[in-house]
């Protein structure tokens, strides 16, 4: 399993190097990957949109050209019949325009009119003539000025109409805009458009077409007679050009030669940044016009810009979630990694710190029995002696399990060794001293030393009389170093021994090379001494023990 693992980890070995960065950087790039798509796919929708612009305004301005073209033609037949005969009465006018209107030519434009050249003192015989055909109240507005050489009033209109009817009589060449399209007309004997005008007693701006006639000449010179025009308003002559390329979504202006809003015939004024605006040029009754379609631009994406934007953040959500989850998981298959390898040098250690503290106790039991043998005097006192050493040696070793080998309180050692003499009201053994913890060896030293001792005083000393008192007492001399005394009083009285016993040996030989300090034993006639001294570690030398690296 350990080598599975590591060989996974060793796999996943890029992924966790970038266990932060990547989700994040999988996201941006997902992420900027679905935006470039969107922006392609609105360009590619823009360009469409001017494409399709593009063919409106070509089908727009063609369409304008053939209903301009449509009157041209009509005024251009209207000339040529009027131009056969010197003048023109209203009968043959009327016929003429009945026949127009049963045809549905008048596509977008008011009527049909004719417009008589003259001097201006022809006025009155022109007013005269038509009140002797039957129009009693025609008369030429508004008056000529001194000195004007031409007028060119309004002789017959149809369809007869009341806004049509106020228009009778007006002399055309008075006013600028109309003069100077009846001057090209007949200069170039061609149709020709006005200007941008307002038309009489209309509301709204209009344009009109003259197509000159001429009266026959002998000498080959023509004689101008008049014109034939066709008044339009704007609006309605752009809603008949609608009839041919159908309602859009778009919106169309018409321009008088220059784009600018004193010749915008009609339409919406393009100035804002929000459309997209296609202009042509065309000629209207060889006049130049300028024809601008327009379309909205729409604030929100397309359809398909929309769904791609959703499915991409969506697929950025989910693959920043994926990896972060890969990446979870490969920092939680090292986090095991290195917590299996900790646990396993743990492991090692513990258990060449068990084989050394087995070495250690099995040594120190060869030598109790060793010197225990040696000094015994028979089977049952070397029975006795090594049952009650071997009882010390593991009631430390069993205070030392309570704490999984971690430290052993001296209180609690010491009470542990001398358990079998208290009694009841404890005044026979006394204990004293503040809260220190020994390391295991230490512990079982001084265990194997308290044992002797009680031993000692139970056979010889103040535990062998009722009267005897033990005290023990341990203190700090240093943050490093415990100092235990023991101090027998009470009891027999007490001489240096003759020989040396074991548990003499056991202190002063076993015990101090452990404790790596000198023992004092005093044989006081008042009782036994002893004081130790043993070595404190720091927490930290423990910390193995407790899990820690």
């Amino acid at each position: 399993m350990d080598r599975m693992l590591q060989a996974r980890v060793e796999r996943q070995a890029p992924v966790h190097h970038f266990r932060r960065a990547g989700p994040l950087l999988l996201f941006l790039f997902i992420t900027a990957g679905t935006l470039l798509s969107v922006w392609s796919l609105e360009r590619a929708e823009n360009s469409r949109q001017k494409t399709e612009l593009e063919g409106h305004a070509t089908e727009i301005a063609a369409a304008l050209e053939r209903r301009a073209t449509e009157h041209t033609a009509i005024l251009h037949a209207a000339a040529a019949v009027f131009s056969l005969d010197d003048e023109i009465d209203p009968e043959q006018f009327r016929q003429l325009a009945s026949g127009l209107r049963k045809t549905s030519a008048y596509h977008g434009s008011m009527g049909l009119g004719w417009a008589e050249t003259m001097h201006p003192s022809r006025a009155s015989e022109i007013e005269q003539r038509l009140f002797d055909a039957g129009a009693p109240s025609y008369r030429v507005f508004p008056t000529p000025a001194p000195g004007a050489s031409l007028i060119a009033p309004v002789v017959f209109i149809d369809p007869p109409t009341a806004v049509n009817r106020s228009a009778i009589g007006f002399d055309m060449w008075s006013e600028p805009i109309r003069r100077q399209a009846m001057n090209d007309a007949a200069r170039t004997g061609q149709p020709r458009a006005s200007g941008k005008l307002g038309l009489i007693h209309q509301n709204g701006t209009g344009f009109l077409i003259y197509m000159p006639v001429f009266r026959p000449s002998g000498t080959g010179r023509s004689q101008l007679k008049g014109f034939v025009f066709s008044p339009f308003r704007a609006a309605d002559f752009l809603s008949a050009a609608a009839e041919l390329y159908g309602t859009r979504r778009i919106h169309v202006s018409v321009y008088d030669g220059r784009k600018t809003e004193e010749d915008r015939l009609v339409g919406p004024a393009v100035t804002t940044g929000d459309e997209r605006t296609v202009d042509r040029k065309l000629l209207i009754a060889n006049r130049p016009w300028i024809v601008s379609v327009s379309m909205e631009r729409e604030s929100r994406l397309s359809a398909l810009s929309r769904a791609t934007l959703i499915f991409g953040m969506i697929l950025a959500m989910l693959a920043a979630a994926l990896a972060r989850v890969i990446t979870n998981r490969a920092a939680e298959d090292r986090e095991v990694l290195e917590w299996l390898s900790r646990q396993s040098a743990i492991r090692t250690s513990l258990t060449r710190e068990l084989n050394h503290r087995v070495k250690n106790t099995l040594a120190n039991v060869l030598s109790i029995v060793a010197l225990t043998r040696r000094r015994a005097t028979d089977i049952d006192d070397f029975a006795e002696s090594l049952t009650g050493r071997l009882k010390a040696l593991s009631a430390t070793h069993d205070l030392l399990s309570q704490s999984d080998w971690r430290e052993a309180s001296i209180h609690e050692l010491v009470r542990a060794e001398l358990a079998p003499y208290l009694d009841e009201d404890g005044m026979r053994i006394s204990m004293e001293g503040p809260e220190i913890s020994l390391s295991p060896n230490e512990a079982l030293s001084l265990g194997l030393a308290i044992h002797e001792l009680a031993t000692n005083a139970a056979k010889y000393g103040s535990l062998s009389d009722e009267r005897g008192i033990v005290n023990v007492t341990w203190a700090l001399q240093s943050p490093e170093v415990a100092e235990i005394v023991w101090q027998e009083t009470g009891g027999p009285p007490v001489s240096p021994p003759s020989r040396r016993g074991f548990g003499l040996e056991l202190i002063e030989r076993i015990v101090a090379q452990e404790l790596k300090s000198k023992v004092d034993l005093e044989f006081l006639p008042t009782g036994v001494r002893c004081r130790l001294r043993v070595s404190l570690r720091k927490r930290s030398d423990f910390a193995l023990r407790e899990g820690r690296a």
